[in-house]
Order: structure tokens, then C-alpha cells, then sequence
């Protein structure tokens, strides 16, 4: 008969209780579940007097199973097992125990440890690490001290009712684990979606009333974003894009992307060549099969300049102007960004549209506004967008974009996708524009049609340059039969014009380029001399009053004396200046 502890209980019922409640309250009471494993491994293996023990946990990501700990005859900590495995192996993916007497009599013993260490394996005792159905690894021994003794179901049970409590360790550590891997990712998400914002343009800005944009993200960060700022010589440059995707990856392409931007847009003026030239970049750094879509513009709110906006779009939704109840889009004029890279050589810009928005107001957004649900569960689309700004156009832009994303924007629900709106008003302009000549129709901006070129010339805007081009505008006057008197004039004329854009256009000597073209039309000389500096309004290029007395500045007259016909017009496509000269020519015909 047993013998008993206190008259009542069983000793080795009572020993195993002790050891069930000492292994307990050290796994409730650790913070370092290994370590707590380690220890219970050898209490476990020592009171079921084995040789050896060891405790494999799974990788329920790639359903290895990995020896985590270990105590007796031999170590093989690290060692790892395929799922299903050996003996440990099965009873993981069988979730059930595994006694073993004689383990060459059994077809899933794995006797490569045997191999590598010279230990002899006899016999196996195996227990999963569960919970319910949940199993997460497993404990095995090897071989009872007493060689003539075998593990028998009692050891088993035994070893499977300390299992389940070292698996709930386990798995609570996992969980623990995890949350703290949760919040750890949480705070990274807030950081991130605060580190976004702060791309964002400044809702303080003094340019709010006249532009105004609103991010809403689906989730805590977004692949969407836009921004706008002011150019030292007042214009307005803004964009707006789309980032492929979702989650983190958008978000740190939307970042980089907003960061080129605002980089390169300081010195790119022109919203064709920015785009290519961030498409360039993003060819280059971006993860395959990821694209934005965006547009660039500069607006001119400037006097004389009408309210020039210029435009580039890749692969965005179109753009729409509401001016007077109408609305007029402008759509993609090439890919998105991030595709298709530059042809080698080339600089890769997009095309360019120029815009007079005459007091109207320009929309961008993105397709989580026309693709939102609204409260009917059905798209909000284009339709629906113009109907609000129709609604609400008399009203600060903040307000007008309050209600477009108020309409995609159920309470209670979450966003379809990520919506951004980006608005800019005419409407604002002050109206003291100078009036400027006929010279601003589209019929004086279309090049003559007939007639011979004699040059075209594009050079340096540097001094050292003007020999060169004084020489071909001289060569192309005599060719067409000039006299002396007249070529000089014209030499002279054409030199003062190109000073002038050396100095006042670029601001000194500088590598950006001047362009000269000159056509012989009946009975005429027509040059174009164009720069790529920021746009000047035609209308405040004057004379100096001849009265006043100083030194310089009568080079715009001694232009206008020389030259039958005067006008600055507005390039059709990127940044500068163009000017205009007609030479009216009486061919010498002696």
C-alpha cells in the first residue's frame, strides 16, 4: 500500500501537487519565461528520474520547432525540427502525448541527435505544450536513470498536466508580448501620422484664404498629400499627390515624394520639368510596383499677370476649374510618377497647360473624394463634387472643402480611402492689374507660319557670350541685304535686349540659357529672344522718362527707337520671358 502524507493523501500525489503549484507560481511570478522553463525542466526531469529533458517551442509563423531549453546527458539546445518531425514533431502536430518504450520500434524517431552526440536513446516520453487546441510546442525525456525501468502512463499524465501549465506560460508570455508589440507599433503609427502632418503646409500661413488643402486619413498615416508655398518673387507653387497603396510603405514613399517637392521646387520652376525630374528620382529609389500620381502648378497672382496659373498633371484625377458656374477639367498629360524613367539624355518633363482662371477657383483631389461612400451608400463622384461646390462657392474655401469631405465622412464609419483636397482661388486677386497691349492675344503668340529662319541660337546668359550673338544677328541682317546703317542699329538693339536679360532676368551672369531666333518674313525681320528666368508682367516693362537725368536704363528705349514693333509676351510652354522684335527692311537693292 502507498504510503500517505498527513493519513490522506497519496505521497506521490502530494509530490506532484507541490511541484504543480512551485512550477505555477514561479511562471505566474517571472519575467523571463525562459529562464522559468529552464528551471521547471529540471524539476520535471528530475522527479520522473530521467537522463534527459528538453522543451521545444513552434514558430506559429514558420512552423519550426526549436529546442529552447535543455537538462541531462546531452545539449541540443537550438536544435530545430520540421513540423512533424521525429517523435516531438508528431506530437505537436497530433497535439497529443507520446510514450515511447523503445523508440527502434518506432518509425518517427529522429536518430540524427544520436549521430551527431553518441547518446543512446532507449526510450521517450513526450507531452505537447497546449492549451485547449492551441499548441505551442512540446516536452520531451529520455531514457529512465534506472536502465531497467520504463516511463509508463502514469509518467505520462504526470508529464502532461505540467505541460499544460508551462504552455499557458508560454502562451501568455506570447500574448504579453505581443500587445506590447501592439502598442510599440501604435505609438510608431501616431509618430508617423504626426511626422506626416507636419508636411503639411502651416494652416497659419498668410496664404490660407487664397489656398487651402485638407488630408483625411483611412487609416493612421496616409499615402496621400499636398503642398504649397510661396516663391521669393510672390508666386504660388502647390501640388498634390497619390501614393499607391496603403499602410507604412505609402506612407514613406508620400513622404519622400512630398520631401522632393518642396526640395527641388525652390529651384524648378517649371511644374513640367519638377515632375520629371521626381520621376526620375522615384524610377530609380521606388519599391516595384509602386507609382504616384500628382500635379504641380505655380500661380501668378501678381499684377499684370493675370492670374497665370501653369500646370503640369501625371497620371492624377483631372484637375477642375470652376469659374462662373461652369465647370472645364484638365486631365493627366503623362504616366504617374515612379514607371516609366526618362529616356537617357532627356530631362523627362511633363507637359504643361496654362490656365487664366479669371477669378475662378481651381479643385484638386484625390479619388478617395469621388470614390467615398455618401450617407445613401452610394459614390460621391464628379457629379456630386460639383454640386457641393456649387452649393457652397460663395463661401471661404476652408468651408467649401469642410463639406466635400463631410460627405464621404460618415459618423461612425471608417474611410473608403485616404481623401485630400487641394483648393485655390482667383477670386481674391487684387484688380489693379495694368492694362497691357493687344500683344496678349493668342493670334500674336502664334509663330509666323511662312518665311525663311536664319537663326537659332541658344546660348549662356553670360557677357563672354555676346561677341557670338551680336555676330549672327549682324550676319543674318546683311544676308538679307541691310544696309550698314540699319545692321548696326539692329546689333546694337538685340545686344541691349540680351544685357537686359543677363542682368535683370537672371540677376547677373549665370549658365541658364537665352534663346534667338530670326525669321525673314515679306518685308520684315522678326526676332524672339526668349530667358527661362521667373515671368516679369508685360505690362510694367517701361521706359525711363528721358527728363530724368541719371546714368543707365534708356535701353528699353533705344529697343523701341530701333525696332518697328514691340511686344513681351508670355512663353506658350514653361518658365521666362519672351520678347518679341519686328524690323521693318528696305532691301538694298543697289
Amino acid at each position: 500500500m502507498e504510503k500517505t502524507h498527513d493519513d490522506t493523501i497519496p505521497v506521490s500525489i502530494a509530490e506532484q501537487i507541490n511541484l504543480l503549484a512551485s512550477m505555477t507560481a514561479e511562471f505566474a511570478n517571472t519575467l523571463n519565461v525562459d529562464e522559468t522553463l529552464q528551471t521547471a525542466l529540471c524539476e520535471i526531469t528530475d522527479y520522473l528520474e530521467a537522463e534527459g529533458g528538453a522543451v521545444f517551442l513552434l514558430d506559429e509563423t514558420s512552423q519550426i520547432i526549436t529546442c529552447v531549453a535543455c537538462y541531462g546527458a546531452t545539449e541540443i539546445t537550438g536544435l530545430t525540427l520540421e513540423y512533424g518531425q521525429g517523435i516531438v514533431g508528431r506530437s505537436v502536430a497530433a497535439n497529443e502525448g507520446a510514450l515511447v518504450r523503445d523508440v527502434k520500434n518506432d518509425p518517427s524517431f529522429y536518430g540524427a541527435v544520436d549521430d551527431q552526440t553518441g547518446f543512446t536513446t532507449r526510450s521517450i516520453l513526450c507531452a505537447p505544450l497546449s492549451v485547449k487546441d492551441r499548441c505551442v510546442g512540446a516536452i520531451e525525456l529520455v531514457n529512465k536513470k534506472n536502465h531497467d525501468d520504463l516511463f509508463g502512463e502514469t509518467d505520462l499524465k504526470v508529464l502532461e498536466t505540467l505541460a499544460a501549465s508551462a504552455a499557458l506560460a508560454v502562451i501568455n508570455a506570447r500574448m504579453a508580448k505581443a500587445l506590447v508589440e501592439q502598442e510599440r507599433v501604435k505609438r510608431e503609427l501616431e509618430l508617423a501620422a504626426e511626422i506626416q502632418r507636419r508636411f503639411l503646409p502651416d494652416e497659419n500661413s498668410s496664404s490660407e484664404e487664397q489656398i487651402a488643402g485638407i488630408n483625411k486619413a483611412a487609416r493612421g498615416v496616409s499615402g496621400d498629400f499636398f503642398d504649397y508655398f510661396t516663391l521669393p518673387d510672390g508666386r504660388l507653387y502647390f501640388t498634390l499627390g497619390d501614393v499607391s497603396g496603403k499602410g507604412i510603405n505609402a506612407a514613406l514613399l508620400m513622404s519622400k515624394t512630398a520631401s522632393l517637392f518642396r526640395c527641388l521646387g525652390k529651384t524648378v520652376r517649371d511644374p513640367g520639368k519638377l515632375l520629371g525630374r521626381i520621376n526620375a528620382e522615384l524610377c530609380e529609389t521606388a519599391a516595384h510596383g509602386m507609382f504616384v500620381t500628382m500635379v504641380a502648378g505655380i500661380y501668378d497672382p501678381r499684377p499684370g499677370c493675370e492670374g497665370l496659373i501653369r500646370l503640369s498633371n501625371a497620371g492624377h484625377e483631372p484637375v477642375v476649374l470652376h469659374q462662373d458656374d461652369e465647370f472645364e477639367t484638365f486631365g493627366a498629360d503623362g504616366p504617374p510618377l515612379g514607371i516609366v524613367p526618362p529616356m537617357p539624355g532627356e530631362d523627362g518633363a511633363y507637359q504643361e497647360v496654362q490656365i487664366f482662371p479669371k477669378g475662378g477657383s481651381l479643385y484638386i483631389y484625390t479619388d478617395g473624394l469621388t470614390e467615398g461612400y455618401t450617407q445613401s451608400g452610394a459614390p460621391l463622384d464628379t457629379i456630386g463634387v460639383r454640386k457641393i461646390l456649387n452649393a457652397f462657392q460663395d463661401q471661404p474655401l476652408k468651408v467649401q472643402l469642410h463639406h466635400l469631405v463631410q460627405a464621404v465622412s460618415q459618423s461612425g464609419e471608417k474611410l473608403r480611402d485616404d481623401v485630400t483636397v487641394l483648393a485655390l482661388t482667383d477670386s481674391l486677386r487684387k484688380d489693379d492689374e495694368i492694362e497691357v497691349k493687344a500683344s496678349f492675344d493668342d493670334s500674336e503668340q502664334i509663330e509666323e507660319a511662312d518665311g525663311e529662319w536664319l537663326i537659332d541660337f541658344k546660348f549662356p546668359a553670360r557677357p563672354s557670350w555676346m561677341k557670338l550673338s551680336r555676330a549672327c544677328v549682324r550676319e543674318a541682317c546683311l544676308k538679307v541685304g541691310c544696309d550698314e546703317q540699319t545692321t548696326t542699329d539692329v546689333v546694337l538693339a538685340l545686344d541691349e535686349a540680351c544685357q537686359n536679360v543677363i542682368r535683370h532676368a537672371y540677376g547677373g551672369s549665370s549658365d541658364e540659357e537665352i534663346e534667338l531666333t530670326v525669321r525673314q518674313r515679306p518685308g520684315r525681320l522678326v526676332f524672339r529672344l526668349r530667358d527661362f528666368a521667373p515671368m516679369v508682367a508685360p505690362g510694367i516693362i517701361k521706359p525711363r522718362d528721358l527728363e530724368e537725368l541719371r546714368p543707365g536704363g534708356l535701353g528699353t528705349h533705344l529697343i523701341q527707337e530701333v525696332m518697328d514693333d514691340v511686344q513681351y509676351l508670355r512663353p506658350t510652354q514653361g518658365e521666362g520671358n519672351l520678347l518679341r522684335l519686328v524690323k521693318n527692311i528696305e532691301l538694298n537693292k543697289g
